[in-house]
């Protein structure tokens, strides 16, 4: 079965919660019926921001309900970060609400040069989930650029997502690794990148899918609004029953 996934590129108000929910309602109006996973960017409701204390969710709080009624509403699975306060730590947290159930993934990489690792705990755990029989295993940003932890080993996925705000300055970066990755994992990846600008840094976009050869489905380009991509389970299979190169991948183990 293929799966219908939509990609929301947009300019985060940076730290006003409040603006990007009404913006992202608004947006979600025009949002395809037969959609069947919706990608937000990271921390799409305050920008990446170092303030958590002013910004975090406590438990997922207003952003993760309005996912909640949103996911339900309009039938649909979605993801994307939010920045949540569990008892006096903050998360850098990835949300995937889908038929009533809440996952979630914690960040694990984490941006030492926006000390983001002075903010923010470290996630230990990756998470892989199933959507419309499609194995989905969804990270943040600068998880991007350390290919051992988006390894597809054990647990398969089928679709690597990465949630970001990548700044345009390393964009030829994102590109790269993003291709990277779907090669080396003979997989879908899709990167949901944010445009505009926050207080400090430009944002290009470049949200894309690319498929397990590494070619690219849909570019966003620097546009903001929705744009959607039809994955292909019989294509994906083909190619790795071809070609099973995840065969003769190395064994390893990760230390937490």
């Amino acid at each position: 079965m293929n799966i219908k996934i939509a990609l929301l590129q947009f300019d985060i108000a940076w730290e006003d919660t409040g603006s990007n929910l009404e913006y992202l309602t608004t947006a979600l109006m025009n949002l395809e019926e037969d959609t069947d996973v919706l990608i937000l960017p990271e921390m799409f409701h305050c920008g990446f921001s170092m303030a958590p204390e002013n910004n975090a969710q406590i438990d997922g709080g207003e952003v993760l309900e309005w996912m909640k009624d949103t996911a339900n509403e309009l039938s649909v699975t979605i993801m994307g970060s939010v920045i949540v306060q569990v008892q006096n730590k903050y998360f850098n947290r990835l949300y995937v609400v889908h038929d009533g159930i809440v996952n979630w993934y914690d960040k694990r990489h984490l941006f030492t040069m926006g000390e983001e690792h002075m903010h923010y705990q470290r996630g230990l755990e990756r998470l892989t989930l199933e959507v419309k029989g499609w194995r989905i295993c969804p990270l943040i940003c600068y998880d991007l650029r350390f290919p051992v932890w988006s390894r597809n080993t054990g647990d398969y996925y089928d679709v690597l997502v990465y949630v970001a705000n990548w700044p345009a300055a390393r964009r030829d970066v994102w590109n790269t690794l993003l291709k990277a990755r779907a090669i080396e994992n003979q997989s879908y990846v899709i990167g949901v990148n944010r445009i505009g600008k926050d207080n400090q840094l430009e944002y290009a976009g470049d949200s894309q899918t690319i498929n397990a050869r590494g070619q690219v489905a849909l570019d966003c380009g620097d546009q903001e609004g929705l744009f959607y991509v039809i994955l292909n389970r019989h294509e994906l299979n083909a190619f790795r029953n071809k070609f099973p190169v995840l065969g003769d991948a190395d064994e390893f183990r990760l230390i937490p």
